[in-house]
């Protein structure tokens, strides 16, 4: 497959000016965001990188960095974790807070904010340092030490996150949360914050295309049936509202987050990344989901 070919193909029909988004402004940081931005990366099964644009300049991945506590989460709780929190598409936005008082306080999914706040109430309560092993998995499913925190997107979700807070209260009076309020937010804000490369993501996410084993060095991280959950998961429920869409348009498994990123697989293929910080009416980038519908005709391959 030339997947370089098909690339500078995408590069070259797209553009910010076709979309008629706008970058995310309910968190002060994103806002700031250069809108013309646009990168690609791939990271094929065979060990190769195929890339364009803007592919290695790190942004706030926010809401994909659930896959990552998600995988965390299973490998400590197991099936039980799916006591926790349900495995259905919620068919409502990413913050809603609607269906908790319907459903006991079991969020539809581990995707959407609600779910991702009780994943964080597990890892703060089962963790010593929560933030500080999120990276550590990061980096070691990346091979790369050079993943950090972005200090000043995290403090500008703690500024102005109050429906998160509210969701964790109100999943706490329905008794789905175990720790106090502040430490779960802290962990959850910081999480969002996860700065990365298209590059980075790319490696991170071959993890799940490659059944839980870092394709370097063929290290099991993951089993094979915890990556089957993560994978049908995001095929499902990966971009909240949008995910028929998605599936419709892509044919992939993938996660995306207001920061612009969308991260897909093919299983045993390859795993891409892409950032556009311009955004659709649902939250999911504009360019992005273009781009990776793009791919999977061009290439003639999804999971479908």
């Amino acid at each position: 497959m030339e997947y370089q070919k098909i690339l500078d193909t995408i590069y070259d029909e797209m553009s910010y000016r076709d979309v008629s988004g706008k970058v995310a402004s309910y968190i002060p940081e994103l806002a700031k965001v250069d809108r013309r931005k646009f990168g690609m990366h791939v990271y094929c099964g065979d060990n190769q990188h195929f890339n364009f644009g803007d592919s290695k300049e790190k942004f706030s991945i926010q809401s994909i960095s659930k896959v990552f506590t998600l995988a965390m989460g299973m490998r400590l709780m197991g099936e039980d974790l799916w006591d926790r929190v349900d495995v259905e598409p919620s068919g409502d936005p990413f913050n809603s807070l609607t269906q908790l008082e319907y459903e006991s306080g079991i969020p539809r999914n581990p995707f959407i904010n609600a779910g991702a706040l009780v994943i964080s109430d597990i890892l703060v309560d089962q963790l010593k340092d929560p933030k500080q092993e999120l990276l550590d998995f990061v980096r070691e499913i990346t091979g790369d030490d050079d993943i950090h925190y972005d200090k000043t997107v995290a403090a500008s979700e703690q500024a102005t996150g109050y429906r998160n807070v509210a969701l964790v209260n109100y999943i706490k009076a329905l008794g789905n949360i175990k720790c106090d309020v502040q430490p779960i937010v802290d962990f959850y804000f910081h999480q969002c914050s996860l700065a990365m490369t298209c590059e980075q993501l790319s490696k991170a996410f071959m993890l799940f295309a490659n059944r839980g084993r870092i394709l370097e060095t063929d290290k099991k991280i993951l089993k094979p049936k915890t990556v089957k959950r993560i994978n049908a998961l995001m095929q499902t429920c990966g971009f909240y509202d949008e995910a028929g869409e998605f599936s419709f348009q892509v044919g992939l498994p993938g996660k995306s987050g207001v920061g612009g990123g969308i991260v897909a697989i093919h299983p045993e293929n390859y795993s891409v990344a892409v950032w556009s910080p311009i955004l659709n009416e649902k939250g999911n980038s504009e360019l992005g989901m273009k781009a990776l519908e793009r791919l999977t005709t061009l290439t003639g391959v999804s999971v479908f």
